[in-house]
């Protein structure tokens, strides 16, 4: 039976939801889980929500908590990785110092300039664990939650032997969203989707072997549904594709709706609808969220957690219950562009593409070109994203000011000058969580 390290184990919600995700196979038990955190409190609850499950449901695993990365890395074939290297301070600088010069980020976690100094403050811990991989569990798979997930598979793919893939259900979430907006059942929608990471596309969606993008744009034209889904709605309508990330992500990857506080107020979504779409949009509010649930979830007692085993829709464990046991599935991964499986996109690129999963292990589907112009708006992503993997591998400053001089949001926002300024703010304030190198 395999055994699973799980790195980050401390959030113990996600952590408790991936683990009954690896419990709910019955062919999955008899495995061994290392769960590992360097918060030991965090660690100790955890582990406590987890026995309660197997307890609960009469489920048979070996679980091992530690705050040792070197012993659960030690012979696994799986490794999970979660991180959140900093906390709040070096986050909040990266939300709070680019508003200072007027780049208004929603989330800040995947690109501008909170993602990339997000990249460089967690990049070196992601290489550390992956250079002990290779050590501890050369050949194990690693799945890595982590944002900004395209630059840290970038970069692991590049500088070490590591096998990695990475992890996002924002195209669960986009099929859910779309079968309600089309009026079809979420289990019938068929769907055929490739880009990157947060901006993948729905190059096809069918029912019963019909297209349902002409129930999209009548969607779109009911002011009740617009309001759910503000930024996705217009993005369909001037490039005629469903993107995958929802309306507060996809507002900060492009230059057209967080410019100005009117724009950012027209194209906030409805905040009365209750759905997994409607997140923190306005300026600031996804931060103050995710402080709040780290608040509360420091001081969670395992034992208001679910011990009910129930599937999620992360694809985690069905990757490895499909290499452990054959079983077929197809899913939307993030891998390394090798042998053009995006036509017009850089072969140095990660993409999200389908992947076939069984016991051969992880294997991308090749999609071929995207339509033109969504290929152009998926590269404006993919080329701050390999300046920003140079910054951090190279520990090179003058990669890292180009990697925010082109993102899409800061470009629309602030003059050149402002940027450098930006960014020497941004190292100043967040030197002790980047390399010195980086630095100097």
């Amino acid at each position: 039976m395999p055994k699973i390290a799980f790195i980050g184990a401390g959030s113990i919600v996600f952590a408790r939801n991936l683990m009954g995700d690896i419990l709910s196979f019955p062919e999955l038990e008899g495995s061994t889980i290392s769960l590992m955190d360097i918060d030991p409190d965090r660690l100790d609850r955890t582990a406590t929500a987890v026995d309660a499950m197997l307890e609960h449901n009469d489920v048979e695993a070996a679980v091992d908590a530690t705050v040792d990365r070197s012993e659960a890395l030690t012979d696994a074939d799986y490794v999970i990785t979660t991180i959140h290297v900093g906390g709040r301070e070096p986050f909040e600088n990266e939300i709070y110092i680019p508003r200072e010069y007027g780049v208004n980020q929603a989330v800040g976690d995947t690109l501008g300039p909170g993602g990339i100094f997000r990249f460089l403050r967690t990049i070196p811990v992601m290489l550390d664990l992956a250079r002990d991989m290779e050590e501890l569990c050369p050949g194990a798979l690693l799945l890595n939650y982590t944002n900004p997930m395209a630059m840290l598979c970038w970069a692991i793919d590049e500088a070490t032997d590591v096998e990695i893939v990475g992890l996002c259900h924002s195209v669960q979430h986009t099929a859910e969203a779309i079968a309600k907006y089309a009026k079809v059942p979420a289990d019938e929608l068929e769907y055929w989707v490739a880009g990157i990471n947060h901006m993948a596309w729905f190059l096809d969606a069918e029912h019963d072997g019909e297209s349902v993008y002409p129930d999209l744009y009548e969607a779109m034209n009911d002011t009740e549904i617009y309001k759910r889904d503000t930024v996705r709605f217009e993005i369909l309508r001037h490039f005629d594709a469903f993107v995958t990330e929802s309306s507060n992500h996809m507002s900060e990857y492009v230059p057209y709706f967080r410019t100005e506080p009117e724009l950012i107020e027209e194209f906030s979504v409805d905040e009365n609808f209750d759905d997994y779409f409607v997140e923190w949009m306005p300026t600031g509010r996804y931060f103050e969220h995710w402080c709040s649930y780290q608040e509360e979830a420091a001081e969670m007692d395992p034992s208001d957690i679910d011990p009910e085993i129930e599937r999620s829709e992360e694809y985690g464990a069905r990757i490895i219950h499909s290499t452990e046991t054959g079983k077929r599935r197809r899913m939307n991964l993030n891998v390394r562009n090798t042998d053009g499986l995006i036509t017009n996109l850089a072969t140095d690129a990660c993409v999200e593409v389908p992947c076939l999963v069984d016991g051969r292990g992880v294997n991308p589907c090749s999609v071929g070109a995207l339509p033109p112009h969504l290929a152009a708006l998926d590269r404006a992503n993919v080329d701050v994203q390999r300046l920003a993997v140079t910054a951090g591998l190279d520990h090179d400053q003058t990669a890292l000011r180009q990697a925010v001089k082109l993102d899409p949001l800061t470009a629309a926002s602030c003059s050149l000058d402002e940027i450098d300024a930006m960014v020497d703010d941004l190292l100043a304030a967040n030197a002790d969580y980047l390399s010195d190198q980086l630095l100097a």
